[in-house]
Protein backbone atom coordinates (compact mmCIF):
# COMPACT_ATOMS: atom_id res chain seq x y z
CA UNK A 1 0.00 0.00 0.00
CA UNK A 2 1.24 3.58 -0.77
CA UNK A 3 -0.09 6.71 0.50
CA UNK A 4 0.18 9.42 -2.09
CA UNK A 5 -1.49 12.53 -3.11
CA UNK A 6 -2.43 12.68 -6.62
CA UNK A 7 -2.93 16.09 -8.52
CA UNK A 8 -3.39 14.85 -12.32
CA UNK A 9 -7.02 13.35 -12.00
CA UNK A 10 -7.43 10.37 -13.69
CA UNK A 11 -4.46 7.46 -15.18
CA UNK A 12 -4.47 7.11 -18.79
CA UNK A 13 -4.69 3.69 -20.04
CA UNK A 14 -2.24 2.27 -22.81
CA UNK A 15 -3.30 0.06 -25.78
CA UNK A 16 -2.47 -3.04 -24.15
CA UNK A 17 -4.56 -1.74 -20.69
CA UNK A 18 -1.32 -3.87 -18.86
CA UNK A 19 0.37 -0.33 -17.78
CA UNK A 20 -0.74 2.77 -16.42
CA UNK A 21 0.95 5.94 -15.95
CA UNK A 22 0.07 8.55 -13.45
CA UNK A 23 1.30 11.92 -12.52
CA UNK A 24 1.49 12.25 -9.14
CA UNK A 25 3.08 14.44 -6.47
CA UNK A 26 4.15 12.65 -3.36
CA UNK A 27 2.97 14.64 -0.43
CA UNK A 28 3.28 11.70 2.49
CA UNK A 29 5.49 8.58 3.44
CA UNK A 30 5.70 5.86 1.15
CA UNK A 31 5.00 2.79 3.37
CA UNK A 32 3.82 -0.91 1.98
CA UNK A 33 3.85 -3.49 4.33
CA UNK A 34 4.96 -6.18 2.04
CA UNK A 35 8.36 -4.04 1.80
CA UNK A 36 8.69 -4.88 5.28
CA UNK A 37 7.60 -8.29 5.60
CA UNK A 38 9.49 -11.88 4.99
CA UNK A 39 8.49 -13.64 1.79
CA UNK A 40 7.68 -16.55 4.69
CA UNK A 41 5.05 -14.55 6.17
CA UNK A 42 2.97 -13.07 3.40
CA UNK A 43 0.85 -15.85 2.71
CA UNK A 44 -0.09 -15.13 6.55
CA UNK A 45 -0.28 -11.58 6.06
CA UNK A 46 -2.59 -12.15 3.26
CA UNK A 47 -5.00 -14.45 4.40
CA UNK A 48 -5.24 -12.47 7.44
CA UNK A 49 -5.98 -9.53 5.68
CA UNK A 50 -9.43 -11.34 4.43
CA UNK A 51 -10.81 -10.15 7.84
CA UNK A 52 -9.59 -6.72 8.68
CA UNK A 53 -11.20 -6.81 11.97
CA UNK A 54 -9.11 -9.49 12.84
CA UNK A 55 -6.02 -8.33 11.79
CA UNK A 56 -6.65 -4.64 13.35
CA UNK A 57 -7.03 -6.59 16.53
CA UNK A 58 -4.15 -8.88 16.02
CA UNK A 59 -1.59 -6.25 15.70
CA UNK A 60 -3.17 -3.82 17.96
CA UNK A 61 -2.26 -6.45 20.69
CA UNK A 62 1.37 -7.70 19.33
CA UNK A 63 2.13 -3.86 18.63
CA UNK A 64 1.06 -3.65 22.47
CA UNK A 65 3.36 -6.64 23.63
CA UNK A 66 6.12 -5.27 21.87
CA UNK A 67 6.28 -2.19 22.40
CA UNK A 68 6.02 -3.27 26.48
CA UNK A 69 9.17 -5.45 25.87
CA UNK A 70 10.81 -2.90 24.35
CA UNK A 71 10.08 -0.08 27.28
CA UNK A 72 11.32 -3.43 29.38
CA UNK A 73 14.50 -3.94 27.92
CA UNK A 74 15.43 -0.39 27.48
CA UNK A 75 14.26 0.68 31.10
CA UNK A 76 16.07 -2.96 32.67
CA UNK A 77 19.00 -1.76 30.17
CA UNK A 78 20.10 1.61 31.51
CA UNK A 79 18.84 0.84 34.89
CA UNK A 80 22.00 -1.15 35.34
CA UNK A 81 24.22 1.57 33.96
CA UNK A 82 22.25 4.11 36.32
CA UNK A 83 22.40 1.66 39.62
CA UNK A 84 25.86 2.14 39.70
CA UNK A 85 25.74 5.66 40.67
CA UNK A 86 25.15 7.25 43.90
CA UNK A 87 22.57 10.09 43.34
CA UNK A 88 18.60 8.56 42.14
CA UNK A 89 18.29 11.25 39.23
CA UNK A 90 19.20 8.89 36.74
CA UNK A 91 16.70 6.68 37.95
CA UNK A 92 14.49 8.40 37.66
CA UNK A 93 15.63 9.74 34.45
CA UNK A 94 15.95 6.44 32.93
CA UNK A 95 11.58 6.28 34.11
CA UNK A 96 11.12 9.15 32.31
CA UNK A 97 12.42 8.47 29.22
CA UNK A 98 10.58 4.98 29.06
CA UNK A 99 7.42 5.79 28.91
CA UNK A 100 7.97 7.78 25.50
CA UNK A 101 9.78 4.90 23.93
CA UNK A 102 6.51 2.80 24.72
CA UNK A 103 4.63 5.48 23.14
CA UNK A 104 6.74 5.31 19.79
CA UNK A 105 6.85 1.94 19.04
CA UNK A 106 2.81 1.65 20.08
CA UNK A 107 2.12 4.50 17.59
CA UNK A 108 4.17 3.09 14.71
CA UNK A 109 2.77 -0.46 14.94
CA UNK A 110 -0.45 1.62 14.65
CA UNK A 111 0.62 3.48 11.78
CA UNK A 112 1.33 -0.38 10.40
CA UNK A 113 -2.58 -0.82 11.19
CA UNK A 114 -3.66 1.88 9.56
CA UNK A 115 -1.99 0.15 6.62
CA UNK A 116 -3.56 -2.83 7.06
CA UNK A 117 -7.49 -1.93 6.98
CA UNK A 118 -6.87 -0.02 3.52
CA UNK A 119 -8.69 2.73 3.65
CA UNK A 120 -8.28 5.64 1.30
CA UNK A 121 -5.11 7.33 0.59
CA UNK A 122 -6.31 10.84 2.13
CA UNK A 123 -7.87 8.90 5.04
CA UNK A 124 -4.58 7.03 5.54
CA UNK A 125 -2.33 10.26 5.40
CA UNK A 126 -4.32 11.94 8.15
CA UNK A 127 -4.58 8.95 10.44
CA UNK A 128 -0.30 8.95 10.12
CA UNK A 129 -0.02 12.72 10.41
CA UNK A 130 -1.91 12.40 13.72
CA UNK A 131 0.39 9.51 14.91
CA UNK A 132 3.28 11.28 13.89
CA UNK A 133 1.91 14.42 15.86
CA UNK A 134 1.45 12.06 18.99
CA UNK A 135 5.13 10.72 18.92
CA UNK A 136 6.57 14.32 19.15
CA UNK A 137 3.55 15.17 21.97
CA UNK A 138 5.10 11.96 23.76
CA UNK A 139 8.81 12.87 23.24
CA UNK A 140 7.94 16.74 24.27
CA UNK A 141 5.92 16.16 26.98
CA UNK A 142 8.93 13.99 28.52
CA UNK A 143 11.82 16.59 27.55
CA UNK A 144 10.14 19.04 29.70
CA UNK A 145 10.31 17.05 32.41
CA UNK A 146 13.68 15.31 32.10
CA UNK A 147 15.76 18.42 31.39
CA UNK A 148 15.21 19.46 34.87
CA UNK A 149 16.62 16.25 36.27
CA UNK A 150 19.34 16.30 33.25
CA UNK A 151 20.46 19.77 34.89
CA UNK A 152 20.88 18.78 38.47
CA UNK A 153 22.81 15.73 36.91
CA UNK A 154 24.93 17.45 34.96
CA UNK A 155 25.08 19.82 37.76
CA UNK A 156 26.38 17.01 40.39
CA UNK A 157 29.65 16.81 38.12
CA UNK A 158 31.69 20.05 39.05
CA UNK A 159 34.65 19.02 37.35
CA UNK A 160 32.93 18.61 33.75
CA UNK A 161 29.79 21.31 34.28
CA UNK A 162 31.42 23.81 36.38
CA UNK A 163 29.07 26.45 34.91
CA UNK A 164 25.59 24.47 35.98
CA UNK A 165 25.73 25.79 39.46
CA UNK A 166 22.34 25.73 41.81
CA UNK A 167 21.71 29.13 40.83
CA UNK A 168 22.25 28.86 37.48
CA UNK A 169 20.05 26.00 37.01
CA UNK A 170 16.68 27.91 36.51
CA UNK A 171 18.18 29.76 33.57
CA UNK A 172 19.36 26.68 32.00
CA UNK A 173 15.67 25.22 32.74
CA UNK A 174 14.15 28.14 30.60
CA UNK A 175 15.99 28.43 27.72
CA UNK A 176 16.07 24.80 27.06
CA UNK A 177 12.50 24.33 27.88
CA UNK A 178 11.89 27.12 25.37
CA UNK A 179 13.98 25.59 22.89
CA UNK A 180 12.47 22.03 23.33
CA UNK A 181 9.33 23.66 22.41
CA UNK A 182 9.98 26.11 18.99
CA UNK A 183 11.43 22.36 17.59
CA UNK A 184 8.46 20.23 18.16
CA UNK A 185 6.18 22.89 16.95
CA UNK A 186 8.77 23.27 13.87
CA UNK A 187 8.23 19.46 13.30
CA UNK A 188 4.60 19.58 13.66
CA UNK A 189 4.28 22.08 10.99
CA UNK A 190 6.46 19.42 9.05
CA UNK A 191 4.32 17.08 9.42
CA UNK A 192 1.59 18.60 8.25
CA UNK A 193 2.90 20.01 5.58
CA UNK A 194 2.28 23.84 6.85
CA UNK A 195 4.97 26.71 6.00
CA UNK A 196 6.46 27.87 9.06
CA UNK A 197 8.46 30.81 7.49
CA UNK A 198 5.08 32.82 7.36
CA UNK A 199 4.60 32.36 11.22
CA UNK A 200 8.12 33.32 11.73
CA UNK A 201 7.85 36.24 9.90
CA UNK A 202 4.75 36.96 11.65
CA UNK A 203 5.94 36.41 15.13
CA UNK A 204 9.07 38.76 14.12
CA UNK A 205 7.11 41.53 13.35
CA UNK A 206 4.73 40.69 16.62
CA UNK A 207 7.63 40.30 18.92
CA UNK A 208 9.27 43.87 17.75
CA UNK A 209 5.93 45.38 18.30
CA UNK A 210 5.74 43.59 21.96
CA UNK A 211 8.95 45.08 22.42
CA UNK A 212 8.36 48.68 22.15
CA UNK A 213 5.64 48.66 24.12
CA UNK A 214 6.75 46.90 26.58
CA UNK A 215 10.52 47.64 26.80
CA UNK A 216 10.56 48.37 30.55
CA UNK A 217 9.18 44.56 31.06
CA UNK A 218 11.71 43.36 28.96
CA UNK A 219 14.64 45.15 30.42
CA UNK A 220 13.75 43.71 33.60
CA UNK A 221 13.28 40.56 32.02
CA UNK A 222 16.81 40.14 30.90
CA UNK A 223 18.08 41.65 33.81
CA UNK A 224 16.90 38.80 35.58
CA UNK A 225 18.55 36.35 33.57
CA UNK A 226 21.68 38.21 33.82
CA UNK A 227 21.51 38.24 37.58
CA UNK A 228 20.29 34.45 37.79
CA UNK A 229 23.46 33.20 36.01
CA UNK A 230 26.35 36.06 37.52
CA UNK A 231 24.73 35.69 40.82
CA UNK A 232 25.97 39.01 42.42
CA UNK A 233 23.87 37.67 45.35
CA UNK A 234 21.19 34.75 46.30
CA UNK A 235 17.93 34.03 48.60
CA UNK A 236 19.08 35.00 51.85
CA UNK A 237 22.41 37.21 51.91
CA UNK A 238 22.23 40.59 53.54
CA UNK A 239 22.73 43.05 51.02
CA UNK A 240 23.26 47.49 50.80
CA UNK A 241 22.21 49.19 47.86
CA UNK A 242 24.08 52.21 46.73
CA UNK A 243 20.67 53.73 47.41
CA UNK A 244 20.86 53.23 51.14
CA UNK A 245 18.25 50.08 51.54
CA UNK A 246 19.85 47.42 53.34
CA UNK A 247 17.77 44.17 53.91
CA UNK A 248 18.04 40.34 53.38
CA UNK A 249 16.70 38.87 49.90
CA UNK A 250 13.68 37.01 50.12
CA UNK A 251 12.59 36.36 46.18
CA UNK A 252 15.14 37.00 42.91
CA UNK A 253 12.04 36.59 40.23
CA UNK A 254 12.67 37.48 36.33
CA UNK A 255 11.30 40.37 37.12
CA UNK A 256 11.96 42.13 40.33
CA UNK A 257 14.26 41.44 43.34
CA UNK A 258 12.81 41.65 47.17
CA UNK A 259 14.53 42.40 49.76
CA UNK A 260 13.04 42.15 53.43
CA UNK A 261 14.27 45.15 55.60
CA UNK A 262 14.96 45.19 59.43
CA UNK A 263 11.62 46.89 59.87
CA UNK A 264 10.44 43.67 58.39
CA UNK A 265 9.34 45.92 55.16
CA UNK A 266 9.50 44.51 52.51
CA UNK A 267 11.37 46.31 49.43
CA UNK A 268 10.58 45.61 45.69
CA UNK A 269 13.33 46.67 43.05
CA UNK A 270 12.99 46.07 39.73
CA UNK A 271 15.68 43.73 38.30
CA UNK A 272 16.59 46.74 35.52
CA UNK A 273 17.36 49.12 38.19
CA UNK A 274 19.53 46.91 40.74
CA UNK A 275 21.34 45.30 37.85
CA UNK A 276 22.78 48.80 37.55
CA UNK A 277 23.52 49.84 40.83
CA UNK A 278 26.30 49.11 43.44
CA UNK A 279 25.42 45.93 45.56
CA UNK A 280 27.47 45.00 49.08
CA UNK A 281 26.96 42.17 49.80
CA UNK A 282 26.76 41.21 53.47
CA UNK A 283 26.86 37.46 52.97
CA UNK A 284 29.26 37.42 50.32
CA UNK A 285 32.87 36.26 50.21
CA UNK A 286 34.58 32.71 51.70
CA UNK A 287 31.67 33.03 54.37
CA UNK A 288 28.87 33.85 55.68
CA UNK A 289 30.68 35.29 58.75
CA UNK A 290 30.71 39.36 59.06
CA UNK A 291 33.03 41.70 61.35
CA UNK A 292 31.91 44.25 63.92
CA UNK A 293 33.78 47.63 64.85
CA UNK A 294 33.37 48.63 68.39
CA UNK A 295 34.64 52.14 68.43
CA UNK A 296 35.93 52.96 71.81
CA UNK A 297 38.04 56.12 73.01
CA UNK A 298 39.77 56.06 76.71
CA UNK A 299 41.61 58.73 77.99
CA UNK A 300 45.76 60.23 77.76
CA UNK A 301 47.60 58.39 80.15
CA UNK A 302 45.66 55.06 80.45
CA UNK A 303 47.59 52.05 80.82
CA UNK A 304 46.86 51.13 76.87
CA UNK A 305 47.97 47.26 77.22
CA UNK A 306 45.74 46.66 80.27
CA UNK A 307 42.79 48.61 77.52
CA UNK A 308 43.59 45.87 74.98
CA UNK A 309 43.08 43.18 77.71
CA UNK A 310 39.98 44.20 78.72
CA UNK A 311 38.44 44.75 75.40
CA UNK A 312 39.76 41.34 74.97
CA UNK A 313 38.00 39.72 77.57
CA UNK A 314 34.98 41.53 76.87
CA UNK A 315 35.03 40.03 73.62
CA UNK A 316 35.63 36.67 74.49
CA UNK A 317 32.51 36.57 76.93
CA UNK A 318 30.05 36.64 74.48
CA UNK A 319 28.86 32.93 73.10
CA UNK A 320 27.57 35.01 69.57
CA UNK A 321 31.85 36.10 69.07
CA UNK A 322 33.32 33.56 67.16
CA UNK A 323 36.63 32.51 68.11
CA UNK A 324 37.99 31.89 63.81
CA UNK A 325 39.29 34.21 63.07
CA UNK A 326 39.51 35.74 66.67
CA UNK A 327 38.61 38.62 67.94
CA UNK A 328 41.20 41.78 67.79
CA UNK A 329 41.98 45.51 69.08
CA UNK A 330 43.80 48.13 67.44
CA UNK A 331 44.80 51.46 67.88
CA UNK A 332 43.67 53.52 65.12
CA UNK A 333 44.30 57.18 66.13
CA UNK A 334 45.08 59.93 68.83
CA UNK A 335 42.38 61.90 68.57
CA UNK A 336 41.85 65.54 70.28
CA UNK A 337 40.36 64.28 73.89
CA UNK A 338 41.15 60.50 73.91
CA UNK A 339 43.35 57.70 72.34
CA UNK A 340 40.70 56.18 69.88
CA UNK A 341 40.83 51.77 69.68
CA UNK A 342 38.72 50.02 67.74
CA UNK A 343 37.45 46.35 68.62
CA UNK A 344 37.24 43.71 65.77
CA UNK A 345 35.02 40.74 65.76
CA UNK A 346 33.66 37.97 63.61
CA UNK A 347 30.06 37.09 64.18
CA UNK A 348 28.12 33.94 62.76
CA UNK A 349 25.70 36.12 60.53
CA UNK A 350 25.13 39.52 59.40
CA UNK A 351 21.62 39.44 61.04
CA UNK A 352 23.21 39.74 64.53
CA UNK A 353 25.17 42.73 63.68
CA UNK A 354 22.49 45.02 65.24
CA UNK A 355 21.97 43.26 68.71
CA UNK A 356 25.66 42.30 69.50
CA UNK A 357 26.93 45.59 68.53
CA UNK A 358 24.55 46.85 71.50
CA UNK A 359 25.93 44.39 74.00
CA UNK A 360 29.38 44.88 73.61
CA UNK A 361 29.05 48.43 73.99
CA UNK A 362 26.87 48.14 77.16
CA UNK A 363 29.58 45.88 78.22
CA UNK A 364 32.72 48.09 77.41
CA UNK A 365 30.92 51.08 79.04
CA UNK A 366 30.22 48.89 82.45
CA UNK A 367 33.44 47.03 82.81
CA UNK A 368 35.59 50.31 82.07
CA UNK A 369 33.57 51.82 84.76
CA UNK A 370 34.84 48.91 86.97
CA UNK A 371 38.21 48.65 86.53
CA UNK A 372 38.74 52.69 86.24
CA UNK A 373 39.68 53.38 82.54
CA UNK A 374 38.17 56.91 81.72
CA UNK A 375 36.21 57.25 78.72
CA UNK A 376 36.78 61.00 77.96
CA UNK A 377 33.72 63.35 76.66
CA UNK A 378 33.71 66.43 75.07
CA UNK A 379 34.12 69.11 78.09
CA UNK A 380 33.44 72.99 77.50
CA UNK A 381 35.43 75.06 80.08
CA UNK A 382 33.72 79.29 80.06
CA UNK A 383 35.94 81.69 81.33
CA UNK A 384 34.75 85.14 82.99
CA UNK A 385 37.20 87.84 82.39
CA UNK A 386 35.17 90.16 84.15
CA UNK A 387 31.94 90.24 86.30
CA UNK A 388 28.83 92.75 85.04
CA UNK A 389 29.08 94.08 88.37
CA UNK A 390 32.42 95.34 87.68
CA UNK A 391 31.48 96.43 84.15
CA UNK A 392 28.59 98.65 85.14
CA UNK A 393 30.68 100.64 87.63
Amino acid sequence: MTITQDNTGPAAANANGAEETVNEVQTGVVFDVADWLPDSLLPIWDAMAMYPMLLTLTLIVMGYLFSKAIQWLFAHGLAGVAGRTQTDLDDRLVALLSKPVFSTVFLLTLMLVVAALALPDDVSFVFIRILLTLIVLSWTRAGLRTIRLTLELMGKVKHHFEILEERTIPLFDIVFKLLLVGIAAYIVFMIWGIDATAWLASAGVIGIAVGFAAKDSLANLFSGFFIVADAPYKIGDFIILDTGERGQVTHVGMRSTRLLSRDDIEITIPNAVIANAKIVNESGGPWQKERIRIKVGVAYGSDLDHVSEVLLAIAGSDEHIVNSPEPRVRLRAFGPSSVDFELLCWIDEPVLRGRLSHQLYMMVYKRFGEVGIEIPYQKVDLYIKESPASTAD
